[in-house]
């Protein structure tokens, strides 16, 4: 059964994912101002599957009778030094998200709660694979920085991809 310390826990990770939505749009707006619409592209659909996250998290609670109690979402408030600073941004904060499912995940061990280890699954199996994706951005960035304009047609052709996630 749902504890109520891991639901508290997974109520703040809604804002966390929405608060991702929100910095990756931001880091699109930032591409956009320079021009580099494939970058805008990349971090347009980063934004989409923050959002899926939080709707999954929500969806989690709805099924388990608990209470979704949404907070604000605070404004990033970042700003780039050069093109590169976004991605390494990125990589920052999606080590932070790591790390706040990890402590969900902790907290349902302490309880036994077994149910939410196994759905917090896909999400640490997610976030491996979210800072594979912005390390690889990160290396090609930089060997492809005297063109630009060539990595940033390859973000441009990403498609995004709605989460598909069993309850």
């Amino acid at each position: 059964m749902l504890n109520e310390k891991v639901s508290k826990l997974i109520n703040e990770q809604i804002n966390k994912e929405m608060f991702s939505a929100y910095l990756y749009l931001d880091m699109s707006n930032y591409y956009i101002n320079k021009g580099l619409t494939g970058f805008a592209n990349w971090y347009n659909i980063q934004a989409k599957e923050e959002m899926d996250h939080a709707i999954i998290f929500i969806t989690y609670l709805q099924n388990n009778n608990f209470e979704v109690v949404l907070e604000a979402i605070a404004k990033p408030t970042i700003d780039y030094a050069d093109n590169k600073a976004p991605i390494k941004e990125s990589l920052k904060h999606e080590q932070f998200v790591t790390a706040s499912i990890n402590a969900i995940f902790s907290a349902a061990v302490t309880v036994n709660d077994f149910r939410t280890q196994q759905f917090l699954q896909w999400f640490i199996r997610e976030q491996g694979e979210e800072e594979k994706n912005v390390t690889e951005l990160l290396v090609k960035y930089d060997w492809a920085k005297e063109s630009l304009y060539l990595l940033d047609k390859e973000l441009l052709a990403r498609v995004y991809t709605p989460a598909t996630f069993v309850f």
